[in-house]
């Protein structure tokens, strides 16, 4: 397999941390970017092996390096959990989850198509979520980013395949990387005093959501192998067999 220069987001810890490693071992040029000069010290610290960057996706000006870094692949990981009744999250923590997992994905995506068009080819992964495809009670302000990022994804794969871009995403179930546990954990801030119903509700999302979470390492496999892939999918549900699971309880919904 031939050296590609991988630029993983949100590689401070979970998916990201576990990509950015694992390309690393198989050979890759890695630069693992994270939100914060901490992280990125931290990260540099244990895997010398990779190139660590801070790069908050939020940031004009920590977008503005990525055109000099000859990206052959971008994997879009980072991410934020926000969950919540919308009667009561506050507006700033919905814009905040949106300008995180949907602008600052399309900010890192324009950063690095000009240079990949030059080049005649590139790879670009989104890392969505099974909440992309179905919504339910108390995900709302997570749901929402999702779903925006699916129709991110299908779109971009037929704008650039004609410019040799390969777009693909992946949707990962629950598993334990910690970011569904603080997710789910700060639901309850959001429920007003009195309101036992969204109580009853947030009880049912968190066992749904925290029961028999799965090992992160499934993802962190697929991610690695769809970065060396000649050829992806328009997606890639994990963990195997859960796109049926989907589409019965959509079914069961309509």
């Amino acid at each position: 397999m031939e050296q590609r220069t991988i630029l993983v987001t949100g590689a401070g810890s979970g998916f990201g941390k576990g990509t950015a490693v694992e390309l690393a071992a198989r050979g890759h040029d890695v630069i693992a970017t994270t939100e914060t000069r901490q992280q990125a010290d931290g990260l540099a610290a244990d895997h010398p092996e990779l190139r660590t960057l801070k790069l908050d996706v939020t940031s004009t000006n920590d977008v503005a390096l990525v055109p000099d870094l000859d990206v052959d692949v971008l994997i879009n990981n980072a991410g934020m959990g926000v969950m919540g009744p919308m009667a009561t999250v506050p507006m700033e923590q919905v814009r905040a989850v949106f300008d995180v997992n949907v602008f600052g994905m399309v900010a890192m995506t324009q950063a690095v198509v000009p240079g990949m068009r030059a080049r005649g080819w590139g790879r670009i992964i989104n890392v969505s979520s099974v909440a992309g495809i179905l919504a339910s009670p108390l995900t709302s302000p997570y749901s929402m980013t999702k779903h925006a990022v699916e129709a991110f994804t299908k779109s971009l794969r037929g704008e650039l395949a004609p410019h040799g871009i390969d777009v693909t995403k992946v949707n990962p179930g629950p598993y334990d990387t910690g970011f569904n546990d603080r997710m789910v954990d700060g639901i309850s801030e959001h429920i007003a005093k009195g309101d036992d119903a969204t109580l009853a509700a947030n009880e049912m999302v968190r066992q749904v959501v925290l029961t028999d979470q799965l090992d992160p390492n499934d993802v962190v496999i697929t991610l690695a192998d769809l970065a060396e892939a000649d050829e992806t999918p328009p997606e890639t549900l994990l963990p195997d067999g859960i796109g049926e699971l989907l589409k019965a309880m959509i079914d069961a919904e309509a």
